[in-house]
Parts: structure tokens; sequence; C-alpha cells
């Protein structure tokens, strides 16, 4: 194993045991682990990419079927898609790593521990005192006025008001679907803004009761954004 940022980045993510014998394990600059990882088509063949592990369960891979091939940051989900895998929707079993020269599932390895985690704290953590699912309240900058919108996210219809603000590349004030809000109306004060509806702590910065990281409330299976595919995609692995 090698020495210095390598061996803490390690240590605080992944045992040696856990990452021994695997293949082209290695720490990135900025704390990351990568691995090499694979999907096989019973057509194509093997599709071999980089996948990146991050702290927080984000998984990414960088794909390297072809020469030149540009597919970068894909969701493993999208990975398998594109490697042609006939049997697709089950990524935790159809992409592998390398260790000790075998091909191995991913869920066989400890590299999904983070992910699991993160998908275990979006399904029970984000909950309040009455079991309810807790979303903090959001903001949007509008492109013409630059001031910040608060979106309440307390129903389904407000959360999918306020994803498809989000996702809006020219949203306005005048987009707003309820409190008529136009661009001379008053901003928020910023020490307004520090309240965000967290059920735990009137200003909490952000914590794991009211920061959501995708649930049935907040991603919408008719919605054709990435992070939306990517959540029903996952839930049905």
């Amino acid at each position: 194993m090698a020495n210095g940022v390598e061996e803490v980045v390690v240590e605080e993510m992944f045992s040696e045991e856990e990452v021994r014998e695997m293949s082209g394990f290695k720490v990135n600059a900025d704390g990351h682990v990568e691995v090499t990882c694979g999907c096989t088509s019973y057509c194509y063949g093997d599709a071999v990419g980089t996948l990146r592990v991050f702290a927080n369960g984000d998984l990414e891979i960088s794909c390297d079927c072809t020469p030149g091939c540009q597919e970068d940051k894909l969701s493993p989900a999208a990975f398998e898609k594109h490697s042609g895998r006939e049997t697709a929707r089950k990524w935790k079993n159809n992409i592998w790593v390398i260790v000790d020269g075998e091909k191995v599932p991913l869920y066989k390895t400890s590299l999904l521990k983070y992910y699991n985690r993160a998908l275990t704290l979006t399904k029970t953590a984000n909950k309040s005192q009455s079991g309810q699912v807790c979303h903090r309240d959001e903001f949007v900058r509008c492109t013409q006025c630059s001031k910040q919108r608060r979106f309440r996210l307390r129903t389904k219809d407000e959360c999918r008001a306020y994803h498809d603000a989000f996702i809006h590349d020219d949203w306005k004030c005048s987009d707003m679907p309820y409190d008529k809000v136009t661009c001379d109306d008053d901003e928020e004060r910023g020490s307004r803004r520090v309240y965000r509806g967290c059920v735990r702590s009137t200003t909490c910065k952000g914590c794991t009761s009211c920061v959501c990281f995708g649930c049935v409330t907040c991603r919408f299976s008719d919605c054709g954004c990435q992070t939306c595919i990517d959540f029903t995609t996952n839930s049905k692995a």
C-alpha cells in the first residue's frame, strides 16, 4: 500500500484488507478512491471503466469501453446501460471489479458501503418524530433580478414545484407557482433565510433530519432529469 495521503484516506474510507489485490485501486488527490471496473455484455464483451467512490456515497464511472469514449461521470445504472448489458437494472450484480485476478460483483465488495449507508439515511434518518419525511426549505435564484426566493417542501406538489424551478435554466420570480412574486418584491433578509424548517433545530445548517438526498416525495418517475432517472433506476435495483 502506498504511503502518505493514500494511507490516511484508505484508513478513513477502507481498510487495507478491504481493498487488497483490487485492480487499479488508487486514492485521488481530493480524497475519493478509484478502482478499475467493468460490465460484460454477451454481445459486445467487456466494457471497462474507472469507478470513483466518494465518502458521501456518490458513485461515478468514467468509461473506457473504446478508445476516445467521452462518457464520464456516469451513474452505475447509466454505465450498465451504456455497456449494452442485456439484463440491465441490476448494476450491483452486473458491474464488477477485479480482485486477485477474478471478476467480483460490486455487491460482494466493500466499495458500496458508503452508497448503502447514504441509501439507508435517505430511507430512515430523514424523518421527523412523527415519521414523516422532512425536507427543509430551499431557495432558487431569479435569473433576472438575482434575488433568492423560498420554496417550502412539505408536500409532494411543493417538492415538484421546487424541483422544476431548480432545473429550469431561466427561472424567474414570475414563475413562482404560488405566492405571486415579482422582481420588484424585496428579498428575504439574510437573518430570516437561516430558518429553513428543520425539525431538529430552527437554525440548523443541514443535518440528517432536514437534508434529503432523494426519496419518493422529492424524486419523480415522470421527470427526465438525470437525478430523477438515477433515483428511479437505483430504487428498482
